[in-house]
């Protein structure tokens, strides 16, 4: 009995030995195969690292400003009686808009001119008793006095009329309506708003170091949140004499046609001074940047050969770059790099140093200085 169960312990050695020694030959098997694994390239896209001449740009933000623009406001008090204007619409200088009511000084102005007529009688019939010295000079003075006194509240009193007549003191846009008929109007009430819109104005500040560069007529290229896609071209008009205190800015004015009427005032721009200075600049994709906090980098390609087989082909090398000023889909490279270099232009955040890689561009999008994506 002893004897069978050792036998069968043996045997069971034997048999576990034989699955060990089996498992090891796979295991090690799989690790020669994993070891001598080489994976296959990583396809990438690629673009040559290429000189350009950019223009040279003082960016700034402005705001839009009318050449003219006022709210109409009544000079006196008076009840609404005429209102002579559609909101919105455009007036010519002059234009009346509004009347006010002057039954009070028309009532009050044919007296005033007989009141002129009795003292012009009066001084001229003094002015023939002082010929001969009948009266005293004083009693002449005093009728040329009653006289210019008459003239002065009959003139008033026409100034009052024309005033209760309000026109347009220039011409542009009328604004929404600030006022009904029948409502009775105080000194300086608002009535509409008018703005001269063609051309207008563009105020932005630039900092004191920008003065050096700033001149009037200088092209200013202006864009318009509200207008996407769309930019306008204006000059610089104005210089402020004098840098803010406080900001150490200096504030410039550039004057824009605006035919079209579709930029008004308040609305917020961003703008570029376009200097007459070309730059020649090393350019890149912007998405073959790999950004990180210790340095940015992108992805060479370079061509390897190996020695025992003989076998071309591309690997990455991962290069730390110095990056200056950004423009549509391009950024430009201060240095790390050299024009005509291969580097990777889209996924570097996937590479690595040393990958080997293959190049297809099927899928490569275009890169523009000047971008209109569908979404914009």
């Amino acid at each position: 009995m002893i004897k069978k169960i050792l036998l069968t312990i043996a045997g069971l050695v034997v048999l576990v030995s034989i699955i060990a020694g089996i498992r090891i030959l796979q295991i090690r098997k799989m690790i020669d195969q994993g070891e001598s694994f080489v994976p296959p390239p990583t396809k990438v896209t690629v673009t040559e690292v290429r000189e350009d001449q950019w223009e040279s740009l003082l960016t700034a933000v402005g705001s839009l400003v009318a050449v003219q623009g006022v709210t109409v406001a009544a000079d006196l008090a008076g009840k609404v009686v005429g209102i002579d204007f559609d909101a919105g619409s455009r007036v010519k200088a002059g234009d009346l808009l509004l009347q006010q009511d002057t039954s009070s000084e028309e009532a009050q102005l044919p007296g005033a001119d007989a009141a002129v007529i009795l003292a012009r009688s009066n001084l001229e019939r003094s002015e023939q008793l002082l010929t001969k010295k009948v009266i005293p000079v004083a009693e002449h003075d005093q009728a040329l006095a009653d006289y210019r006194q008459a003239v002065a509240q009959a003139d008033n009193i026409r100034a009052a009329i024309d005033k209760k007549k309000i026109r347009a003191p220039f011409a542009g846009r009328l604004g929404i309506r600030l006022v009904n008929l029948g409502q009775f109007l105080k000194e300086g009430d608002g009535i509409v708003s008018l703005q001269s819109l063609d051309p207008i104005y563009v105020d932005f500040l630039l900092p004191q170091h920008d003065l050096a560069y700033l001149r009037t007529g200088l092209p200013v290229r202006v864009a318009i949140d509200g207008l996407p896609g769309e930019s306008t071209v204006g000059q610089i008009t104005t210089i402020n004499p004098e840098v803010d205190p406080a900001t150490r800015n200096i504030r410039a004015q550039a004057t824009i046609a605006n035919p079209g009427e579709f930029l008004r005032p308040g609305m917020y721009a961003d703008l570029a001074v376009v200097l007459p200075i070309e730059l020649r600049v090393l350019v890149i994709p912007a998405t073959a940047v790999l950004y990180a906090p210790y340095g940015d980098s992108v992805f060479i390609v370079e061509a390897t050969k190996e020695e025992e087989s003989g076998k071309t082909g591309k690997v990455l090398r991962q290069q730390f770059v110095r990056l200056g000023e950004r423009r549509g889909d391009f950024i430009a490279v201060t240095d790390g790099l050299q024009g005509g270099e291969t580097i990777v232009s889209t996924g570097a955040f996937k590479l690595r140093n040393g990958v080997a890689v293959e190049i297809d561009n099927s899928l490569a999008p275009e890169f523009s200085l000047h971008p209109t994506p569908e979404n914009n």
